[in-house]
């Protein structure tokens, strides 16, 4: 089956989650695609340059696939000729209704932000079948969508709400996880806790960095590596944890090879989550496979992807419960160490995932 991949912002986990697909699919996969920056004009411009490319093409795809920085609904209408007969996915990484926004964002102070998350709703209704990264993101898109259209004045079309969750299902996401198998290794220094999120505010470094103060303070000995992707503007409890906790830093800043990577996840013994947005969680399943001891907020996706036995030890209610279990879990480092997480995260891997991909995108032909 030949499939068409339409992604306008085709950078980090976006990137990395289209190459994958177009490698371990047992079907050929083209990717059309858009440098990823300027998301807001992806979403509102992105169809139109990537409709041009597509009317070029000699080759008609059996399915086209468009993840959720795309606006469906125009690329079609302006493909309609060669498109209209062949059937839609929309994949959703993440959406701009139930994604927390920065409230020094321009369009959140003007109130404009919710046009990027109509973007996503009328996508959703143009598409022919709709998937989400994870059931909790199908859920809160859900919910966050009946509060949008019910501020309309009128013709509300809360009816189309059913008709996108009769067309919807989860598709977890596939990672290579197999790649860090070559790089293990083992720490034997002093606890050594793991940021490997982007420095974004989303990821809520405050009260990540707040918990290490705390730890700091009581003298108790840990180590962090703080890898993870930087922008020009990032939230400044990076700078001051650097000065606070420069004695316990290892590793500061984003690692430039995926060997330097997958070494620190090996030698991470602790990762403690305090994101407050996470529609699936790659990166922490990352760590997960390379045997980091999880700490994950009682929120998101997390409960969904961890399995039920390991609730009680590795989730957390409140902020005191994870430093009481950051604790008890630093003082217990030679136990914490024989522990294996690794079948955790091994259904995410694509060895396993291809199948489940393959299997239901064959489905969607008629």
């Amino acid at each position: 089956m030949n499939i068409l991949l339409l992604e306008a912002y085709f950078t980090g986990s976006h990137k990395s989650w289209a190459e994958d697909f177009q490698n371990f699919s047992s079907n050929d996969i083209n990717i059309l695609s858009m440098e990823g920056k300027f998301w807001k004009w992806r979403m509102q411009g992105g169809a139109i340059t990537l409709a041009q490319k597509f009317n070029t093409m000699k080759n008609q795809p059996d399915l086209i696939i468009a993840t959720d920085m795309l606006d469906l609904s125009t690329f079609m209408s302006l493909t309609r000729d060669k498109s209209s007969k062949i059937p839609t996915i929309l994949y959703f990484h993440e959406n701009q209704l139930s994604y927390p926004w920065s409230t020094k964002d321009k369009d959140f102070i003007n109130n404009k932000h919710k046009h990027y998350g109509f973007i996503n709703y009328t996508s959703a209704l143009t598409a022919d079948h709709v998937l989400f990264n994870s059931n909790y993101h199908k859920n809160s898109f859900i919910e966050e969508l009946k509060l949008l259209l019910k501020k309309f004045p009128d013709h509300n079309e809360l009816a189309t709400i059913e008709k996108i969750k009769d067309k919807s299902k989860v598709l977890y996401i596939g990672i290579d996880l197999k790649r860090f198998d070559t790089y293990k290794i083992k720490n034997e220094g002093p606890p050594l806790i793991l940021w490997n999120h982007r420095w974004e505010y989303d990821k809520n470094p405050e009260t990540f960095f707040k918990v290490l103060f705390n730890l700091h303070k009581t003298g108790i000995d840990f180590r962090v590596a703080v890898l993870g992707e930087k922008y020009k503007k990032y939230p400044s409890i990076f700078d001051k944890a650097k000065e606070i906790l420069k004695s316990k830093i290892v590793h500061f800043g984003y690692c430039n090879s995926s060997k330097e990577y997958a070494e620190w996840l090996w030698k991470a013994d602790i990762l403690p989550v305090t994101n407050n947005q996470d529609f699936f969680g790659i990166s922490i399943m990352e760590a997960i496979y390379c045997d980091t001891y999880p700490l994950l907020p009682n929120r998101l996706s997390y409960q969904e992807l961890l399995p039920i036995e390991y609730h009680n030890e590795h989730i957390y209610i409140n902020n005191d419960d994870l430093i009481n279990k950051l604790k008890s879990t630093i003082m217990n480092i030679k136990k914490i160490r024989n522990l294996k997480f690794n079948k955790i995260a091994q259904p995410y891997d694509w060895s396993t995932m291809k199948k489940s991909y393959d299997q239901l995108l064959c489905s969607f032909i008629k």
